[in-house]
């Protein structure tokens, strides 16, 4: 297994850019009908985990945002946006599964919603 926290520097960073840029996009068009109702906004932290044919393997909620709504969501979001790309050759010397964990934002901003993922 890969774990994106320590490679995020190295030969997955292209891989792993584009998948956050994936899941952003698909987390835009699918921002909780009742979250954005009722202005519900939060952080999370989320682990998944794909296997080397883009699939999920896993989703683990590691700290949740304290709305299960967007917990819920994000999860439903990973799901949306499967299968991702299946691993580059220079990806599957080195990993079985790749473990991306990140922190997602859900924010409302006017009449605009984001969702957002960082390392941090």
């Amino acid at each position: 297994m890969l774990n994106s926290v320590s490679t995020r520097e190295s030969f997955d960073a292209k891989y792993l850019h584009e998948w956050s840029n994936k899941i952003e996009q698909v987390g835009d068009r699918n921002y909780p009908r009742e979250a954005l109702q009722r202005r519900i906004t939060g952080n999370l932290r989320l682990s998944v985990m794909i296997n080397p044919d883009g699939t999920i393997y896993e989703i683990k909620v590691l700290q949740s945002s304290g709305q299960r709504i967007l917990d819920d969501a994000a999860r439903q979001i990973v799901r949306l946006a499967a299968p991702f790309t299946p691993f580059p050759p220079e990806i599957r010397k080195h990993a079985d599964r790749l473990q991306i964990i990140r922190t997602w934002r859900f924010e409302i901003t006017g009449t605009n919603t984001t969702i957002s993922t960082s390392a941090n």
